[in-house]
């Protein structure tokens, strides 16, 4: 679908539309989304209008919405609009803020002394756990997010915090499901009644099923071992959105400037590399993309949303990004001069990896660890993190099993949500925070950012580049 202007206004010309809404500025522009505030005529209600110019995101968001309707850390979606040749339409409550601009603003106070050093120990377990509990819901639906950066975690006056911008989610589905659904899509009904007046269903009308903890883990086990999606369409819809932030929203991942669809692959015959059944690994934003993305991998699941919790919390722990890479290829130099090499021995398997064997680094004698980026923390903290922050996907805790880790049931114990600091206004952050300038700071490796010369080798089916 051919990318529309951001200055569209054919919402405003919707009858269906202006007739239940009163449209007032759009608070936020990407390349394939804007967002306006809106109040309903009702009953008053502030409202956020998105309206999603790509079908297939449309799509996912609306379908990744529809199943977790009133989980309460996932953004609620009231209704949505949407007919043939016309932009889907999505109504969403509105939140005026997201963490990103919390953590900048706990970076402000403490650069000028109001804040001590950022968040207190118990803010940060509040946080953690209601992102938690948002992961958990899309987990247990079987929703990868595939893009949870903390500029997709919106947060309202009153700090709670949802899980937002599904543009890019994918629900996993078994086999047998999928020959069930066939190759016929579905077609959007032209209007969705109001979410809060209706049951939970599906957009097939059928009863949502809430899993158990058992049928929760049996079914993750499973889909390790065989990743099925609902449908095959990645290759052709994810084209990410610029760095601007959508309130309410919907931010969407930064436009990648990569060799090609499997990162660093190039094959001769083409770069689709993309199969029946499988994901695309050119997926959410860079700095919280998994190394099973970053070397590639189409065949994937739920533990790639675990790596980026992991630099989530990272980040509300130290107030900067952990890995701020500005390319595929610095990002993969950065985790690997904190984890240390990939191999056999820390990720059985990683060698089937498609780009494994096209990117070489030297041998990292002495890496950081997550205890290095983080010195000033306490091993709980450490070993919480490393749960999350590990190649192995296998090994990464999924997020009902961290809701039970001891971190979050020993003193300091978290702060009440009403107690969460939130910023009094989501103004634009100044230059010297703005997120463009995050790489800017002293990396944690000062060779990190550069390579020095790269030796490019030829092979029968394309090429290979080893970094020294």
């Amino acid at each position: 679908m051919d990318k529309q202007p951001a200055s569209s206004w054919s919402i405003h010309t919707r009858p269906e539309i202006i007739a239940k809404y009163e449209i007032f500025e759009r608070v936020g522009s990407g390349a394939y989304a804007d967002v306006y505030r809106a109040r309903r005529i009702s009953d008053g209600l502030t409202v956020a209008l998105k309206e999603i110019f790509d079908y297939q995101s449309a799509f996912r968001e609306i379908d990744a919405l529809s199943l977790l309707h009133g989980s309460p850390n996932v953004v609620l979606m009231h209704e949505y609009f949407w007919r043939e040749d016309e932009n889907a339409v999505i109504v969403l409550e509105f939140l005026r803020s997201d963490l990103s601009a919390v953590i900048r603003d706990a970076k402000r106070r403490k650069k000028k002394g109001e804040g001590g050093d950022g968040f207190s120990v118990g803010e940060i377990k509040r946080w953690m756990i209601q992102i938690l509990n948002g992961v958990d819901a899309c987990h247990r639906n079987l929703i990868v997010h595939r893009d949870l950066k903390p500029g997709n975690m919106l947060v309202s006056d009153d700090g709670v915090l949802k899980l937002a911008d599904f543009g890019q989610a994918r629900i996993l589905m078994e086999p047998e499901d999928e020959e069930r659904e066939g190759e016929a899509s579905r077609e959007p009904p032209e209007v969705i009644p109001d979410y809060v007046n209706s049951s939970q269903k599906g957009l097939e009308g059928q009863e949502q099923e809430v899993l158990s903890r058992d049928e929760y883990f049996r079914q993750v086990e499973e889909l390790k071992a065989k990743q099925v999606v609902r449908d095959d369409t990645d290759k052709d819809s994810n084209v990410p959105d610029g760095d601007a932030s959508c309130l309410a929203t919907c931010t969407v991942s930064e436009m990648d400037d990569d060799f090609g669809t499997n990162s660093f692959a190039y094959d001769e015959e083409g770069l689709d590399g993309g199969g029946e059944g499988l994901m695309t690994s050119c997926v959410g934003t860079r700095w919280f993309r998994p190394p099973e993305l970053l070397y590639g991998s189409t065949m994937y699941g739920l533990e790639i949303d675990l790596w980026s919790l992991g630099c989530v919390f990272a980040e509300l722990l130290s107030l900067e990004p952990l890995f701020p890479g500005v390319s595929d290829i610095d990002q993969i130099s950065r985790v690997t001069n904190v984890l240390g090499n990939l191999n056999e021995e820390v990720w059985p398997g990683c060698v089937d990896l498609p780009d494994y064997k096209s990117i070489s680094f030297a041998e990292v004698e002495s890496p950081l660890g997550v205890e290095g980026c983080l010195p000033n923390h306490s091993g709980d903290v450490i070993a919480l993190l490393k749960k999350l922050i590990c190649y192995d996907p296998a090994r990464r805790a999924t997020a009902v099993e961290l809701l039970s880790d001891k971190y979050f049931k020993e003193e300091p114990l978290p702060v009440p949500v009403s107690e969460l600091y939130v910023p009094p206004a989501m103004s634009g952050p100044d230059e010297e925070d703005s997120p463009r300038k995050w790489n800017d700071y002293r990396e944690m490796d000062s060779d990190s950012d550069g390579f020095g010369p790269v030796n490019v080798k030829p092979t029968s089916s394309g090429f290979t580049i080893e970094f020294p």
